[in-house]
């Protein structure tokens, strides 16, 4: 324990667990995103899946408890390693020479601080019940009627945008901060970032749209 506390001290040591709590993170928003493509089958088929993960509470408390270690872990440890890197280069590089991520990863802190705020708003209007009618018991009602919404699903949509430049820089540096770099395949690691965080993008973002336009009703 005293080892492992005092690498993770270290820059590597943050890296390493921003990518293992990263790849937790990116794990669950695809499943969750892959598991809502229900909706499009019909209210018995979403419905069915939620009751489905409902009844496999190992299943689901297992998911849960390594959310509630994740999410918070990935949190702090980017907080700290952003005040590591400004600590110990206070002025900014003369110049510094941009790299294919480097939109994405100065916009890293802002998109994630995004996130933030849409996943509290997402889980008291879709989970917590903050919702006119809300249903406990018909998930895919509660889906449709809170996509009805134009504010919520245009916030849905803002905050699934800034999901797609945090996962696209996020899964790109994952391997390299576990050591799974090599010029020969660096391209592949782009290409990995570009089609996870572009299919997690558009699928979430499809929702709202689907519902507004009548499509899931």
């Amino acid at each position: 324990m005293q080892r492992a506390l005092t690498l993770y001290q270290t820059n590597i040591g943050k890296k390493a667990v921003l990518a293992l709590t990263g790849f937790v993170l990116v794990g669950f928003v695809t499943g969750h995103m892959l598991g809502n493509m229900n909706a499009y089958l019909g209210e018995e088929a979403l419905n069915g899946y939620a009751e489905t993960l409902r009844s496999v509470p190992a299943l689901l408390w297992t998911a849960r408890i390594a959310l509630l270690i994740a999410f918070p872990l990935h949190i702090y440890t980017a907080i700290s390693l952003v005040r590591a890197n400004r600590a110990a280069r206070p002025q900014r590089y003369a110049k510094k020479e941009e790299l294919v991520t480097s939109v994405a990863a100065k916009w890293m802190p802002y998109t994630g601080l995004l996130l933030l705020a849409f996943l509290l708003f997402h889980l008291a209007h879709l989970t917590f019940g903050w919702l006119p009618n809300f249903d406990p018991t018909n998930v895919y009602a509660n889906f449709v009627s809170g996509f009805q919404n134009p504010v919520y699903s245009a916030f849905y949509i803002v905050g699934n945008l800034a999901l797609g430049f945090h996962l696209f820089h996020g899964v790109w540096s994952m391997f390299q901060s576990l050591g799974a770099s090599h010029p020969k395949y660096d391209g592949y690691r782009v290409d990995l970032a570009i089609f996870l965080s572009a299919i997690i993008t558009i699928g979430n973002i499809s929702f709202p749209i689907a519902v507004l336009a009548g499509v899931i009703q």
